[in-house]
């Protein structure tokens, strides 16, 4: 199973978010690129620790099972997955460069993961394993969404 933790499947998400541009279009959902790049950089703030969100309640209710879920299955993501309003960006334009730029950035700290506990709004208190796959399954989702 991939994981955010090791170098080459870093490397190989970077590069992947190098190859997206304004002309990336997207195959499934609701986000348009730029949104997507904005999304997927709340989401990392939020498992590097630099930013916290309240549990809800479907997630005290489902979240383990989701997890376990997730964690166990080799495979992708599936499409249309649901997300916390918190995590939805509502500009539609912006300088994809320089967004892609801050993403590679947080993508590159995970070389230095220090977070002891991490509690995620939904699946709840996770372990450095379970946070690994679930980040690259997460990045690995949306970068699929725009064809990368």
């Amino acid at each position: 199973m991939k994981s955010i933790f090791d170098n080459t499947t870093r490397v190989e998400l970077i590069n992947r978010i190098m190859t997206l541009n304004d002309s990336s279009i997207r195959q499934w959902g609701k986000m348009n690129i730029h949104q997507m790049i904005k999304h997927c950089i709340l989401c990392e703030e939020m498992y590097l620790g630099k930013t916290k969100y309240k549990r809800s309640f479907i997630g005290f209710l489902f979240g383990k099972i989701a997890l376990n879920i997730l964690i166990k299955n080799e495979n992708p993501k599936k499409k249309n997955s649901p997300t916390k309003v918190d995590f939805k960006n509502f500009e539609l334009l912006g300088n994809i460069e320089t967004e892609k730029l801050k993403w590679i950035k947080l993508v590159q700290e995970y070389e230095t993961y220090t977070e002891k506990e991490f509690i995620h709004w939904f699946y709840g208190k996770m372990t450095k394993y379970q946070i690994g796959i679930s980040v690259y399954k997460h990045i690995d989702h949306h970068l699929r969404q725009f064809n990368s």
